[in-house]
C-alpha cells in the first residue's frame, strides 16, 4: 500500500502544535525494508518569541556571569540571530516521537513492514523552502542552487535582502553577492547582486556565519 505522505503530513502539524512546535519539513525515505520517516521540527513563533523576551532579560547578567549554560555563546553574544535556532530539545523531540507514534499506528497512516521515525531540529544550515522562509531569515546568509541558470550560473551565495516587499509579493529573492566569495562564474558576472525567482529555486539553505 502507498504511503498517504499528505494525510501524515497533517497528522505531524497536529502533534506539533500540540508541544508548541512547527513543523518544518517531513521525508519519507528508504528502500522498503529499511523506512525512515525524517520529521524537522522547532519552535512555533510564540516559542521563538519567549526565547527573545528570555535573551533580552538576560543579556545585562552575561558580562558578570557568563550567562545561563543552555544558550549557546554565540546567542548570548549576540553574534547568532535567535530565529536562526529552533529552540528544540532532545525532550522535545523525544515527546513528539512517542505521540506522533501511537498516532500513526493507530490511523495506520504507515502500512506495511516496520518504519524508523526520526525527530530532529533544522540545525544551523537548515533548508528554505517557503516563501515565508526567506521572508523571515532576511539579513542572513544563504546558499541558492536553481533549476534554470541565472546568468549562465545554477549555484550562488550571498546575504538574504530584505525588499520593500515579502518574497510572496515579489515572487524572488535578491541576494547580496559581496557578502560571501563566489564561484568563478559568478564572479565572472561582474554584479553585485543578483535577483532569483522562487519558482526556480530548486534548493537552499541557510549557511551558519560562525
Amino acid at each position: 500500500m502507498a504511503v498517504r505522505l499528505d494525510e501524515i503530513r497533517k497528522a505531524a502539524e497536529r502533534v506539533a502544535a500540540s508541544h508548541g512546535l512547527d513543523l518544518v519539513d517531513l521525508e519519507f525515505a528508504g528502500s522498503v525494508k529499511d523506512r525512515i520517516l525524517r520529521v524537522t521540527l522547532e519552535k512555533n513563533a510564540a516559542g521563538r518569541e519567549g526565547l527573545k523576551t528570555r535573551l533580552a532579560l538576560i543579556r545585562d547578567q552575561v558580562r558578570d556571569e557568563g550567562g545561563p549554560k543552555d544558550l549557546p555563546e554565540r546567542l548570548l553574544e549576540g553574534s547568532l540571530a535567535v530565529e536562526q535556532l529552533s529552540g528544540v530539545t532532545h525532550e522535545d523531540c523525544a515527546e513528539f516521537s512517542r505521540d506522533f507514534g501511537v498516532l500513526l499506528d493507530v490511523e495506520d497512516l504507515i502500512p506495511g513492514e516496520a518504519y524508523t521515525l526520526e525527530a530532529s531540529s533544522p540545525g544551523l544550515d537548515r533548508k528554505l523552502s517557503r516563501p515565508e522562509d526567506f521572508e523571515r531569515f532576511a539579513g542572513c546568509l544563504v546558499k541558492v542552487q536553481t533549476f534554470e541558470p541565472v546568468r549562465k550560473n545554477r549555484h550562488w551565495q550571498g546575504r538574504l535582502v530584505a525588499g520593500e516587499g515579502t518574497p510572496s509579493e515579489t515572487k524572488k529573492i535578491t541576494l547580496d553577492l559581496a557578502a560571501m566569495k563566489q564561484n568563478s562564474k559568478s564572479r565572472k558576472t561582474g554584479v553585485d547582486t543578483v535577483e532569483i525567482a522562487l519558482g526556480n529555486i530548486e534548493k537552499a539553505n541557510l549557511v551558519p556565519e560562525i
